[in-house]
């Protein structure tokens, strides 16, 4: 069995690589004029090929990967200010390719949480509803607003989670006295194997109509910036609303294959994804997922949790300053 998971790992490496490589082609006659538009401030008279960003690209974004795993952050949230912040790409472009790369990390994860009845659909779906529709308006928004107060929003934002991933405290399993009367309507209860305990957790949430009020802001910052939003989601549903913490994390990343569709639209209709950008970016971050999962049982989570939030702060920095033009 184990030798066969590690074919399969291999498999899908090489087929990632196989992609990369076979996309950057595709580019081709239109590389040159696509990179004009997504490369903001490169100097006029530049002999960098185009096909060197991708490539850098893909590096920068397989570490990303690795990191996201070990910290315990969703991808998006790590893509976005440091991509934005220290490649020369119009902000529009990395936030449409931050959104999809959220999506692409929780499709591949929803189906196997759902499966293991640790992704909760009774729960999933009425936040859902609420966050989509948000991430939507939040999408338009961010592509009217100009690209120096999206930095500077940006960046304020990316400080704030930063608090929050410092400060934040989780509970695993949080005392629910009574079920509101919100989720009793909508039946969001459940039962799930805890194998840590080795016994069936029942679990029920309270304060639901202001969890979903929360999910409002939640959506619309998401399709605002770009940005998974399981940095969010999680203290909401965990803190909050009282669900367990395993199902908080796991039906917090299958929110995310429905918010992030919803403002990776928006995105697609306005010209604002570039496949030089995504294609790299998804391939890396997935590869650096499968190595950063191997690496996870051999690291300290705390120094790991650190080292993120070292990052996000100094990628948080640079987007605020960058968008006030302190630091161009």
């Amino acid at each position: 069995m184990s030798n066969s998971k590690g074919l399969l790992k291999i498999f899908i490496a090489a087929v990632c690589l196989i992609a990369l490589f076979m996309s950057l082609p595709a580019f081709g006659s239109e590389a040159q004029e696509a990179v004009k538009e997504a490369v903001a401030e490169t100097a006029p008279a530049s002999t960098t090929p185009w096909w060197v960003w991708p490539l850098v690209l893909f590096v920068v974004t397989f570490v990303l990967g690795i990191l996201a795993v070990l910290g315990g952050v969703g991808g998006g949230v790590l893509f976005v200010p440091i991509i934005g912040g220290f490649f020369p790409f119009n902000i529009d472009f990395v936030r449409g390719a931050g959104l999809l790369v959220a999506l692409a990390g929780a499709l591949a994860a929803g189906p196997g949480l759902l499966k293991r009845n640790l992704a909760s659909l009774r729960l999933a779906l009425p936040v859902a509803l609420i966050a989509s529709a948000a991430a939507i308006v939040g999408a338009m928004i961010g592509l009217a607003l100009k690209p120096n107060v999206v930095n500077i929003l940006l960046g304020a934002t990316i400080l704030f989670i930063v608090a929050i991933m410092a400060l934040a405290k989780k509970s695993d399993f949080p005392k629910v006295p009574n079920p509101d009367k919100v989720s009793q309507a909508l039946h969001i209860t459940g039962i799930y194997r805890e194998e840590s305990i080795g016994k069936d957790v029942e679990w029920n949430v309270h304060r639901t109509p202001q969890g979903l009020a929360l999910f409002i802001i939640i959506g619309i910052m998401a399709g605002m910036f770009g940005l998974g939003a399981g940095w969010a989601n999680v203290p909401v549903l965990n803190l909050l609303m009282g669900a367990p913490l395993k199902i908080s994390v796991a039906t917090s990343k299958f929110l995310l294959s429905i918010t992030d569709t919803s403002a990776a639209w928006v995105y697609l209709n306005q010209g604002a994804v570039l496949p030089m950008i995504v294609v790299p970016s998804i391939v890396g971050i997935m590869l650096g997922s499968i190595v950063g999962v191997k690496i996870l049982a051999k690291a300290k989570p705390k120094a790991i949790k650190w080292m993120v939030i070292g990052l996000l702060l100094f990628a948080g920095t640079r987007a605020l300053l960058k968008g006030l033009e302190i630091w161009k």
